[in-house]
């Protein structure tokens, strides 16, 4: 009854509630696998895009070829206004479509035929989107260098690639490789996504076209356009498939600091690729290109707006010292080559696989360079950003993502995991797995869990129900008495039963906690709790 409620709603366009919030027809058809788009597997994107600083306006179109999986007469494509769809065609012949806000429903003539691959040619123009804060709320950002020049960047995670080019907008399916064409002002670069194929002037209308070409599956959010007064430098990094090209894009008054600052990147590659394995994307490269916001992880063009300096805009997010010895964007974005880029979500709800497997990144390469000690205290430290406010993972098929503490609390919860498996070479081999298993992939939440579950060889649903699923912080009660201690749970979910490691006068000791009083006796009435688990504890 209440799944054909849901439609009922749906066809009216009417609004839905979902956990006490409201969703309207517009959130479904973003944020699920529509029958309009399940039929079809995209294959390659030919996106070609003029850009036009001077008036803010962009004017382009996209080719989109895909495989046929069954048969249907409808595709929806997706773009958000105030851009407008100029033409629609397959195979020369102009096509009809409906539109219901972003989401363009075409009407196709063609016969689709299973395991046959058909293309589509989407033409479009207007003035984009403008991002008031990114990249948090997405869109073109529209500035100025100090010199004058026009600088120009995209950025549209959560808020969608529609926001700026038409394709189908959701995360479940990646296009396999695709090209990125941009026409700009000739006395400006393009920079995007990969390799660039080739530099263009033409005879006439003072433009020049700048071909980027990506080899390996992409995520939507993760395509680019990056415009500037950019100068270019780079090296060449020796890893464990072999060479990897590292470029750098920067405006040409930041030469200097640049090439001092980004030497941090080769020390991000080494950390990471011990952590996490081989770099995704050695066939596509590796960049780092400056914008005029603080950064994002797109995909083999990382964007940089942290202003040269260590920290977070000089901050230290954990208020430990540590923070201040890296450049949090070198380390945070590139780290999200591995969590985002290379196992991407399919979901947006199930978004704490980016940002939590990648705020724990942080700590990772602090462990790496500086050890286990300096990344302890550093992620611990991160815990006064945690505000609880609602659970971590979101609500499904509305383009929905879950709390912000997603970045440190998801760092925390897997740093408590990495205790609780008490074997740094097994759980190396974890996040190294993650990243072969899924190589190139999206996935679920689920998906994660079963892994991990599955390698430790433990059950850990309850683990992962508490700290993904609640915003509950589970808390350890405990009185001691001589060598006595008895403890319980409390602001647990059902079966969590997580073991803690203490120290009695110096020495290693585990405890079994449940939800029920229990009495262990400990080595020595002299107790050191372990502030490495994610947990409160309250005296009695």
């Amino acid at each position: 009854m209440k799944k054909h409620t849901l439609l009922i709603l749906l066809v009216l366009g009417l609004s839905f509630n979902v956990n006490g919030q409201n969703f309207t027809k517009q959130d479904t058809l973003r944020g699920s696998i529509t029958p309009e788009r399940a039929w079809w597997d995209l294959n390659y994107y030919n996106l070609n895009i003029k850009v036009q600083p001077d008036n803010q306006s962009i004017a382009g179109y996209n080719i989109i070829r895909y495989k046929v999986l069954e048969e249907s007469n409808v595709i929806q494509i997706d773009l958000q206004e105030p851009l407008k769809i100029d033409a629609i065609s397959q195979d020369k012949k102009d096509l009809d479509y409906t539109s219901h806000g972003s989401a363009h429903f075409v009407h196709l003539k063609k016969k689709q035929i299973p395991g046959e691959f058909n293309e589509l040619y989407v033409q479009y123009s207007g003035n984009p989107r403008k991002a008031k804060r990114a990249p948090w709320d997405g869109g073109f950002s529209w500035n100025k260098d100090e010199n004058g020049n026009h600088f120009v960047a995209t950025s549209c995670q959560g808020l969608g690639a529609s926001a700026w080019w038409p394709n189908k907008d959701h995360m479940y399916d990646e296009v396999d490789s695709m090209r990125i064409a941009i026409d700009v002002p000739k006395d400006l670069v393009a920079v995007a996504n990969g390799r660039l194929r080739e530099e263009y002037l033409y005879d006439f209308g003072g433009y020049k076209l700048y071909d980027w070409f990506v080899s390996n599956p992409i995520n939507n959010y993760g395509v680019n356009v990056n415009i500037g007064d950019y100068v270019q430098f780079g090296e060449k990094y020796d890893g464990e498939k072999g060479t990897l090209d590292v470029d750098y894009y920067v405006l040409r008054d930041n030469l200097e600091k640049a090439k001092e600052q980004f030497k941090q990147t080769s020390m991000m590659l080494e950390a990471f690729e011990h952590w996490f394995g081989p770099y995704p994307f050695y066939e596509d490269s590796f960049k780092l290109v400056e914008v005029p916001y603080l950064g994002m992880e797109h995909q083999s063009s990382v964007t940089y707006g942290n202003k040269y300096q260590n920290g977070y805009l000089g901050r230290d997010l954990s208020g430990s010292g540590w923070g201040l010895k890296f450049d949090f964007i070198i380390i945070h974005e590139g780290g999200h080559e591995w969590f985002a880029n290379n196992i991407t979500y399919k979901d947006v709800a199930d978004m704490w696989i980016h940002e939590g497997f990648t705020a724990y990144s942080e700590n990772l390469y602090l462990d790496y360079h500086y050890g286990t000690k300096a990344a302890s205290e550093y992620v611990i430290g991160t815990r006064a950003n945690i505000q609880n406010d609602i659970p971590i993972i979101g609500i499904y098929n509305v383009n929905k993502k879950g709390s912000g503490d997603m970045y440190y609390k998801g760092a925390n919860m897997l740093h408590t995991l990495r205790q609780l498996i008490e074997d740094d070479k097994l759980w190396r081999q974890i996040l190294r797995g993650l990243n072969a298993e899924f190589y190139h992939q999206t996935v679920t939440t689920e998906q994660i869990e079963n892994y991990i579950s599955n390698k430790t060889e433990k059950d850990l649903s309850a683990f992962f129900n508490q700290y993904l699923r609640t915003t509950m912080i589970p808390k350890l009660e405990y009185k001691l008495e001589g060598k006595s201690i008895t403890h319980r749970y409390v602001d647990v979910v059902e079966d969590f039963d997580m073991p803690i490691r203490v120290f009695t006068n110096g020495k290693e000791q585990w405890l079994f906690p449940s939800k029920e009083w229990k009495t262990e006796t400990l080595q020595s009435e002299e107790l050191t709790l372990d502030d490495n688990f994610y947990i409160l504890y309250q005296k009695i």
